[in-house]
């Protein structure tokens, strides 16, 4: 996609970055998106005094690309329903447009086409992800267009990860990863794909407009 072609597409999905100077990427898959994923955007936004965050989809996450996962436009929905109360929230389906796998590099590169040259990103997820980011595609694209911001639940093992990090990861790199504690990271996804497909109630685990979205479509029924 060019320069154009994105400029065009956060047009249309009503994101204006040229006065935005701290920007944060919500990276996921978001199937269901739930309260953990709002409370974790919303902390990064005041402890790190982001301008905005904008949610983006996960289009063909490479690895989840053996799982099921639901269709692209229903997670869409289902983000922006949970998003749309917030100003300082915004929605992007930049990687559901997008053919082949989803990389956070490629859509951290997208961004930063768009925005200020003297702008900052960054680019927020779990830490169990953190964990991974040795097997990530293109880390020096990655890093070169974004901080990271790893955010953990209560318990986690923070000094595992840290130590994990500096054993493996350029210093210069180590300097960009950042953590944040989250208690509502203890809700998952796949405790509440869970839930539903054993008829447990999902009530306050998720906002209402996305429980319901779920009901209505029978989402999970089927198992998880």
């Amino acid at each position: 996609m060019s320069v154009e072609e994105g400029a065009l597409l956060l047009s249309q999905e009503n994101i204006d970055l040229s006065e935005v100077k701290r920007l944060g990427l919500m990276g996921g898959t978001f199937d269901p998106i739930h309260q953990g994923h709002l409370v974790t955007a919303e902390a990064v936004r005041s402890g790190f005094s982001l301008d905005k965050v904008i949610f983006v989809p996960s289009g063909h996450p490479p690895h989840k690309a053996k799982k099921q996962i639901t269709q692209k436009e229903k997670r869409l929905l289902m983000t922006e329903l949970a998003t749309v109360t917030n100003p300082h929230f915004k929605v992007s389906g930049v990687e559901l447009y997008r053919e082949g796998f989803s990389y956070s590099a490629d859509t951290v590169q997208y961004f930063r086409d768009l925005m200020r040259k003297d702008s900052e990103l960054y680019f927020i997820t779990g830490a169990d992800a953190i964990m991974e980011i040795l097997t990530w595609k293109y880390l020096d694209k990655l890093f070169a267009g974004c901080s990271l911001i790893a955010a953990t639940r209560p318990g986690f093992q923070t000094k595992t990860m840290v130590e994990r990090l500096e054993n493996h990861l350029d210093p210069a790199y180590l300097k960009k990863v950042f953590t944040i504690e989250v208690p509502a990271m203890a809700i998952s996804s796949t405790d509440i794909r869970s839930r539903v497909a054993l008829g447990r109630s999902i009530k306050y685990l998720l906002p209402e407009p996305v429980e319901q979205y779920i009901h209505k479509q029978r989402l999970y029924c089927d198992g998880v």
